[in-house]
């Protein structure tokens, strides 16, 4: 399989190894079959993944000029190899064809681009116009989707236990957050920081969701790849953010081990410790502060939450009480006291009381230091150092 060297130096899956290693040992040989090739193919990704970390060097320099914000969309598809990107098959601008799966990814990778655009003013992935690129129909029977660091890779699933990957956009804005989160922070994924990195991709995953859907968080399903199980599969969807442990139960895959509290915590050297697994506590917080603040999630949690992922503070290896202080800070300073109480009591539901350090606000300097210019809040006022977690 040919994987890109990028400049992101990242490639994160949306399906958790435990669960293909699951089906691996309680399938039936076809299931077993398609689950191990998948775990394959995605050990190689991991271990490149691993390699460009390594090799990672100082990072990019910002260009002179901000490039106007327009999406620049490519599909292309893998013909079932596992060689990227494959041939183009759909550019921006053009219509749509009669493959799905084209349709699914085109129109996803737009979904997250507008987000990101007219909710935080990012222009793509980098902030600087990043060419959107997907592919489709990789590999044979691939349970699974991913961003490699320069685009989206789709499988076309099993078609007995998973549908195609294109079908969930909250998926689609997962695996693309996975780039922001690489742009912004380069949060390791590695234990508390790894799972801080699933839990931003599913944040911003179901909002992207919720967004396109006009959806209240009230209203919204909190789900993340819903529609992704075939009808043999008991389950819901691959996690919920409103009950994490709870999205599926099946003899096959076996029960979701999310948990929501940090008396929960999985301690476990699988997964690169447990970051699909422990996602599940700051997701948890996520959700029970969005519904505190009520209205759309991405109005007020979400705008928290993406200041935080761009404060200079947060470091590959914060912690996720590090990372709570953060958002409380940035409650408090872009609405107000009640904003950063109602942050604060959504943490300590989930068993990270981050105390009076949720309010420590002070002088300038919180952004990544690539200004954009466009008005969308970078430098929101809060000073380097600011706290003893830091």
């Amino acid at each position: 399989m040919a994987v890109h060297r990028c400049r992101f130096r990242r490639a994160c899956a949306i399906l958790p190894p435990e669960i293909l290693r699951r089906i691996a040992t309680r399938g039936s040989r076809t299931q077993r079959d398609a689950a191990l090739a998948t775990l394959a193919t995605d050990q190689t990704l991991r271990l490149s993944r691993a390699t460009h970390q390594l090799l990672e060097r100082a990072p990019r320099r910002p260009p002179l000029a901000m490039p106007e914000i327009a999406k620049q969309r490519t599909i292309y598809d893998a013909n079932h190899r596992e060689t990227l990107p494959g041939r183009a098959v759909r550019d921006e601008g053009s219509r749509a064809g009669k493959d799905v799966e084209v349709n699914e990814a085109y129109d996803g990778l737009g979904a997250t681009f507008d987000f990101f655009a007219i909710v935080h003013d990012r222009n793509s992935i980098d902030d600087a116009g990043m060419h959107l690129d997907a592919t489709v129909h990789f590999g044979r029977k691939y349970d699974n989707a991913f961003w490699n660091g320069r685009q989206m890779v789709f499988g076309d699933g099993d078609g007995d236990l998973f549908n195609r990957f294109t079908i969930s956009l909250d998926v689609i804005g997962h695996e693309l957050a996975h780039g922001v989160t690489g742009d912004e922070a380069k949060l390791v994924y590695l234990g508390q920081a790894g799972a801080l990195n699933e839990s931003i991709s599913d944040v911003f995953g179901v909002l992207v969701k919720q967004y396109a859907l006009g959806q209240t968080a009230a209203e919204a399903d909190w789900l993340i790849g819903a529609g992704l199980f075939t009808s043999k599969v008991n389950g819901a969807a691959l996690r919920s953010m409103k009950a994490p442990g709870t999205a599926f139960d099946d003899p096959v895959l076996g029960r979701d081990t999310q948990p929501s509290t940090m008396s929960g915590y999985v301690h476990t050297t699988m997964d690169n410790g447990g970051v699909h697994t422990n996602s599940g506590i700051p997701n948890h917080a996520f959700y029970l502060a969005a519904i505190a603040l009520g209205g759309h999630a991405w109005e007020k949690a979400g705008r928290i939450w993406y200041e935080t992922l761009r404060d200079r503070r947060l470091r590959p290896t914060s912690t996720f009480r590090q990372f709570a202080v953060l958002t409380g800070q940035h409650a408090a300073q872009l609405f107000g006291p009640l904003e950063r109480q109602a942050v604060a009591a959504a943490w300590k539901e989930v068993g990270i009381d981050v105390g009076s350090d949720a309010g420590k606000a002070g002088a300038k300097g919180t952004g990544n230091g690539r200004g954009s210019g466009r008005g969308s809040g970078r430098g929101t006022g809060l000073r380097d150092g600011a706290g003893d977690d830091f």
